[in-house]
């Protein structure tokens, strides 16, 4: 509360009428979630009544800027979702996610006590492990829009407009509450020896310096790498909460297994030995990865009219995603007998005959034994 206080002070010094505007709606929905909504009756009446015509809607307020050379939109804004976003990472993981949210929660009281405390994060990690659900889910737990800036249309092809384009992104997420969002950061944060770099890139990551500097006083920064080591040294001293997103670990990927697949009756987390199987097949991919492989054997169980979800479907889609579709009967026929699933099954599953089935196992029993 005491942040939006700030906010409302500072626009309304700088007549910046749309900040006073956006951050008196953020207090006024905080008063009625502490229950004050008689003091929240008061300042939405004040700012209803004396909004000036200048000020804009709240639909207005959405208006994002655009590249000057393609006319581009340079930010997209997602608002906060309502359905729950599915986070599923490890222990730990989670915890400095949740203190990341409390400190913002608690900025008043942690100025109040002198702390001056940036809400600045930097998440890394492997691609498709849940940097963009993890800040989806701190936009819904704060209650905050997404800005999501669009490095597509950030980088210009006129140099000289990139480093303008990071300023307007900056101006236009400072006027308002939201969560600053950058995506695949190291796409502008690369370092600054990098001696294949022009000599005006290395100016767009000092703009960016002074951009992250003047706004992360107050606001909320939320930066997404799948590439770390690309970062330059002073981008890092910039961000005083940095969180690893890693590869699920066992117990994530039996998470991930009851969330992706709950609409489905699937007798999967019955059967221990299955269940341990499918884990094992899983470790070392992301979680953008195993919702794929459900997902398409999930697909497949609603075309063929089943609402089962069977351990031989989840089995069949992981040997294909690990094969990129390269594959053969005899080599998926091989894969199955090795994880346990019945020949009679594995006939089923494949549409050939059980005796095809063992003929070929035979065949490959025989090379063995002669190889």
């Amino acid at each position: 509360m005491y942040t939006e206080i700030l906010k409302i002070i500072e626009g309304g010094l700088n007549k910046d009428f749309k900040k006073v505007y956006s951050y008196a709606r953020l207090l006024i929905d905080k008063l009625i979630r502490d229950g004050d909504e008689k003091t929240a009756k008061l300042v939405e009446r004040l700012i209803e009544r004396e909004k000036p015509r200048t000020t804009v809607t709240m639909d207005e307020l959405l208006t994002t800027p655009v590249d000057q050379e393609s006319r581009m939109s340079i930010v997209d804004v997602e608002l906060p979702r309502q359905d729950n976003t599915p986070v599923i990472l490890q222990k730990l993981t989670q915890a400095k996610i949740n203190d990341f949210i409390n400190s913002v929660k608690h900025q008043g009281k942690l100025k109040a006590h002198g702390i001056e405390a940036s809400n600045t994060l930097l998440l890394y990690g492997p691609p498709g492990c849940g940097k963009s659900t993890v800040a989806k889910y701190i936009s819904e737990k704060t209650g905050l829009p997404l800005v999501i800036a669009r490095f597509d249309a950030i980088v210009s092809s006129l140099l000289g407009n990139t480093a303008k384009n990071i300023r307007k992104i900056f101006d236009f997420a400072d006027s308002r509450p939201c969560i600053l969002f950058l995506d695949e950061f190291d796409a502008i944060a690369k370092a600054r020896d990098d001696q294949y770099e022009l000599g005006e890139l290395k100016r767009v990551i000092n703009s960016l310096l002074q951009n992250i500097d003047a706004y992360s006083q107050d606001n909320i920064l939320i930066a997404a790498t799948n590439h770390p080591e690309l970062l330059d040294k002073a981008i890092w001293r910039r961000f005083n909460t940095v969180i690893e997103i890693g590869l699920p670990h066992k117990e994530e990927i039996k998470g991930l297994l009851y969330t992706y697949t709950e609409q489905f009756n699937s007798n999967l987390f019955e059967d221990k030995k299955k269940l341990e199987r499918i884990v094992k097949l899983l470790e070392g991919k992301s979680p953008s990865d195993i919702k794929t492989i459900l997902n398409n054997a999930m697909t497949q169980a609603i075309i063929r009219g089943d609402e089962n979800l069977s351990y031989e479907d989840i089995l069949i889609d992981i040997y294909e995603f690990d094969h990129h579709g390269a594959v053969s009967m005899d080599k998926m026929i091989e894969f199955l007998n090795e994880q346990g699933v019945a020949q009679t099954m594995i006939a089923e599953k494949m549409d050939v005959s059980i005796r095809q089935v063992r003929n070929y196992l035979l065949k490959e029993n025989q090379n063995e034994e002669n190889g």
